[in-house]
């Protein structure tokens, strides 16, 4: 049935998914793995600066999020803004991002497994992959409630972490001895491996903030989204940072580097359950392995949530880049289709009984890790192209709804740059000082497959004929797609291999899928009842703040 997404997520909601979707990603082994490959100082440098890149690109697309909340987010303003060729195979390589995300999820659920020795722990995946199936079956609200608290659950958790970090780093812990910075300075601390070993956290550093970037992708199931994406945008990644980057920093300083399965082939201990376990407390490591759990469930429901969204976009944009079967929705909104395709890509977790769950689950933390460095840096080349057109086509940016001014206009280099930078350097170790080629492969593998499926779809979407030049633009209308498309460096319409469909940014359509606010429905009462909690009493007032400040 041909339905339409539901609005169904609300503020509260949208900031925990965005929470929920990364903090699984920290609070398992993946710091345990950074901190084993470059120690200390290397993981806590690696994941500051990667945190700002994904700051400054949040913002970018947040700009464009509260401005076009439309299903695909930046995968769909890279068509949009910058090339459709270049969006198909950006979509295509996000969806396959958050399906292999999932089978990660679950592969790391059978890692928190061996905490416990659970045998046969694949079938508790399959379990998991049922029950994760049935939640997006359901409704959005339905998703977006159970992230919710399973969220709130791990930001509790944590913040009890970094409590009890200090704690025993201090001196209440088993040993009853002052940690202070004494693994800072163990044998082959605070970097380990040299520059070799500061590489590989990038990547681990990559995967652990990805997800931020996907909180877009809910703008087209947000209740008016003109000003809950911006309250979004301006208050969650600062937390997630906070949690980040002090939890990051008490892991390596009551953690040694070198301690045993940190990371290893078979199992991948946590970071956080040796802090709760340095505390003399079994069943508190216990408890925090359970809440691991859940967090990397969390983690794997929102991939799985973004993913059926890519590809629905994918099927639903013009021109269409997916078989039109996933844009049918239930009565409830829900992309049944897309959510079962892209549900069964998590099979490849079952492979990890054959390979060994650690190693498996490293070589994907590779692959997403790489596809979500594409993402960012895809929303810089969008950003860039849309403000171009903005101001090319005379609107003034005090139109925007959102506009971080002080990101323009370095903000879209800066993001492009710096992600380039770190595809290239993350694969060192897979070539100094042995080539390795497995770990090269999980490494680069996203590169040629984006540029195949680039040069495959702009070969298959090219004119059969040439059509009329335009003598004043010099370029070659495509139908009516929304974009132009210059036929470079020649004068002769008729040498097609010279085609490409670099968006035009003088005609590119700004107005189309511009957000307009419900003056008199939902939107204004939901603003109304928060400016009226907002400007009561003063005792009120405060109560409130803190209230959507905590919420």
């Amino acid at each position: 049935m041909h339905h339409r997404l539901h609005r169904g997520l609300s503020a509260r909601q949208v900031q925990m998914i965005a929470i929920a979707g990364t903090i699984g990603q920290i609070s398992f082994g993946r710091t345990g793995r950074s901190l084993a490959q470059g120690g200390p100082a290397s993981i806590l440098i690696c994941y500051a600066i990667v945190g700002f890149i994904v700051y400054v690109t949040l913002l970018l697309l947040g700009e464009m999020a509260t401005q076009y909340p439309v299903a695909g987010s930046f995968n769909a303003y890279a068509t949009r803004f910058f090339s459709p060729s270049y969006g198909f195979a950006l979509s295509w390589n996000y969806w396959f991002n958050d399906a292999v995300s999932v089978a990660s999820d679950l592969t790391a659920a059978q890692l928190v497994l061996e905490f416990w020795s659970v045998q046969h722990a694949w079938v508790v995946s399959l379990v998991f992959w049922i029950f994760l199936v049935g939640v997006n079956a359901i409704h959005v609200k339905a998703y977006g409630e159970l992230e919710y608290w399973l969220a709130s659950l791990k930001v509790v958790t944590i913040v009890i972490f970094i409590i009890l970090g200090i704690i025993v780093n201090v001196g209440v812990n088993q040993q009853h001895e002052y940690i202070g910075a004494k693994n800072w300075h163990i044998p082959g601390a605070p970097f380990v491996d040299g520059f070799r070993g500061f590489a590989r956290v990038f990547v681990t550093a990559s995967f652990a903030y990805g997800g931020t970037e996907s909180l877009g992708i809910t703008a087209g199931e947000t209740k008016n989204p003109s000003k809950n994406m911006p309250r979004v945008v301006r208050f969650v990644f600062w937390r997630i940072l906070l949690f980040y980057l002090l939890s990051i920093f008490l892991i390596g300083l009551n953690v040694p580097w070198d301690y045993p399965n940190l990371s290893n082939r078979s199992t991948t201990t946590s970071p956080f359950t040796l802090v709760f376990q340095a505390a003399g407390s079994t069943a508190a490591a216990s408890f925090m392995n359970t809440v691991i759990l859940t967090s990397v469930l969390s983690a794997g429901n929102h991939a799985l949530f973004a993913g059926t969204r890519v590809l629905y976009g994918l099927s639903t944009t013009s021109p269409r880049q997916a078989p039109e079967i996933f844009s049918r929705t239930t009565v409830r909104g829900v992309p049944l289709t897309a959510l079962l395709a892209t549900s069964s890509i998590s099979g490849l977790c079952f492979g990890s009984s054959f390979i060994g769950s650690g190693e498996l689950w490293g070589w994907l933390q590779n692959i997403v890790g790489v596809s979500n460095q594409i993402a960012w840096l895809s929303i810089g080349l969008a950003s860039w192209r849309f403000r171009r057109a903005w101001i090319a086509q005379g609107r003034s940016l005090d139109e925007l709804k959102f506009r971080p001014a002080w990101t323009w206009p370095w903000g879209p280099y800066f993001v492009v740059i710096s992600v380039t930078a770190l595809i290239l350097v993350q694969g060192w170790s897979s070539i100094f000082p042995t080539f390795v080629t497995v770990d090269f492969i999980s490494f680069y593998i996203e590169i040629p497959v984006m540029i195949v499926m680039f040069v495959a779809w702009m070969l298959l979407r090219r004119p059969t004929a040439p059509a009329k030049l335009d003598e004043e633009t010099n370029t070659t209308p495509i139908g009516n797609e929304g974009y132009t498309t210059p036929i470079t460096n020649s004068r002769n319409p008729s040498e097609l291999w010279r085609y490409n469909d670099i968006v035009d940014i003088h005609t590119v359509d700004l107005k189309k899928d511009e957000y307009e606010e419900d003056k008199t429905g939902q939107d204004r009462t939901e603003d109304e009842i928060r400016e009226g909690r907002l400007k009561g009493s003063r005792l009120s007032a405060i109560a409130w703040r803190l209230y959507y400040w905590v919420v």
